[in-house]
């Protein structure tokens, strides 16, 4: 285990920060033994993961745990792996293919830790498959206390810990149930926007996977359905070549270039979209699973995304479109919406009732006071349908907000209070959307 002092932490998205001290521990003794003592000297601790998140969540507050030294399979029982903390989602794939496996989801973005994507409650899309959190069936978390507790799915804890928050511990290990390894058939297809609405509920329940992405300023969207095949189904459609021009080339570097441009001319936005939409082309590939699924993101960013009833899709977008132009605002990213089915995780965004996510995005160097706004425009939307806010993703909510949304939100404090009596897991963050 090595240590340092006064490190400087960022996040992905540059909008959170901290100066603290980082311990990298190398075995769960380790974490045990860190906890033990911060927990005795009244200091707090938080692993940092990848910093993903555009929330306060991750912000540490006295050690930062650098999990990097805890990652690999620890071992595999028939369809379940067992991981340590610190591995990469983009790590994954090669870990599992020995056993041809194959996680069930994942999301749009793969550089997360396991337990930093979990612990947020990061998902795909699929009306089918629930977050990566509903994966676990088994959890190592070292409490508060410096305790090392072992949890399986026939303990109730796990729907807490699983959807935890960074609020009940360092998790060391995590139990995955997998699925035998698949490819999927991607077909990308750009759509009118009324098409691209009134169909997404008939899409979603046709297809795996559906989403699509919705260019504001305009009437266009680009739809990406996703079809699961066997694992031995035949790659085809566009080459490596192709595939780094569309999806790196374009939708980063040169993606880049022209938000940039209307960070400095925001006039020239709705043109820019106009023509970025209308050079959207329709293509379909076959490849293995998590080359599907997960896409290169270089653009930085500031993200709010909500849960809303299914149903209620149609109308949250209607009224953002309307926002849009009654207000002025310039979004020169495109506004992306998926699925999820519903789980009985005790804080999932999804817990209780069949999801659909709708995210809104502004390029990071946009003018800050008019980020805030249209954030603030959008979430007065979201909550008058009830919203439940991504918790890694930019929002405003407090804890009453939240026990009014989640009606398993004092289930969860109790196990807090087990877990970390003594807060030594909390931060600003956990302060406003728990509570003390």
């Amino acid at each position: 285990m090595t240590t340092r002092t006064r490190t400087q932490w960022r996040n992905w998205s540059g909008n959170q920060s901290a100066t603290t001290a980082v311990a990298t521990p190398d075995s769960v003794d380790a974490v045990a033994e860190l906890v033990a003592t911060a927990a005795a000297d009244g200091t707090r601790i938080k692993p940092i993961g990848s910093g993903h998140s555009f929330t306060g969540i991750g912000v540490p507050e006295g050690i930062q745990l650098d999990m990097s030294a805890l990652r690999g399979v620890v071992g595999v029982d028939g369809h379940r792996v067992t991981l340590r903390a610190g591995t990469r989602l983009h790590e994954i794939p090669a870990l599992l293919a020995p056993f041809v496996l194959g996680m069930r989801n994942l999301g749009d973005i793969d550089r997360q830790t396991i337990t930093g994507a979990t612990s947020t409650g990061t998902h795909g899309t699929g009306l089918n498959f629930g977050g990566i959190s509903t994966q676990i069936v088994g959890a190592k978390i070292v409490t508060g206390t410096g305790d090392v507790v072992t949890l399986t799915s026939d303990d109730d804890e796990l729907r807490a810990v699983a959807l935890g928050l960074g609020a009940l511990g360092v998790i060391v290990e995590l139990t995955i149930e997998c699925v035998d390894a698949f490819s999927l058939r991607a077909h990308d297809e750009p759509l009118d926007l009324d098409d691209a609405v009134g169909g997404f509920l008939d899409r979603v329940e046709s297809f795996d996977h559906h989403e699509f992405y919705w260019f504001p300023h305009t009437r266009r969207a680009l739809a990406k359905t996703n079809t699961r095949l066997p694992a031995d189904a035949t790659p085809s459609g566009p080459g490596a070549v192709r595939r780094y021009i569309d999806d790196d080339l374009i939708s980063n570097k040169i993606y880049g270039v022209v938000c940039e441009l209307g960070r400095r001319a925001p006039t020239v936005v709705p043109t820019l979209n106009r023509v970025a939409s209308h050079a959207l082309s329709e293509r379909t590939y076959v490849a293995p699973s998590a080359e599907v699924f997960a896409s290169i993101r270089d653009v930085r960013f500031r993200e709010m995304e909500y849960a809303v009833e299914l149903p209620a899709v149609a109308e949250v977008l209607n009224e953002i479109e309307k926002l849009i132009a009654r207000k002025g605002y310039r979004i020169s990213f495109p506004v992306e919406v998926r699925a999820a089915a519903a789980d009985d995780l005790m804080l999932s965004t999804a817990s209780g009732r069949t999801t659909g996510y709708i995210a809104v995005h502004r390029y990071h160097r946009d003018d800050p006071a008019d980020i805030s706004a249209f954030f603030a425009d959008v979430e007065e939307i979201m909550v008058a349908h009830h919203g439940r806010p991504h918790w890694g993703k930019l929002h405003t909510r407090d804890a009453e907000y939240f026990r009014a949304v989640y009606p398993q939100f004092d289930d969860f404090l109790a196990v807090r209070d087990k877990y970390d009596p003594s807060r030594v897991f909390s931060n600003d963050y956990l302060r406003r959307v728990l509570g003390d």
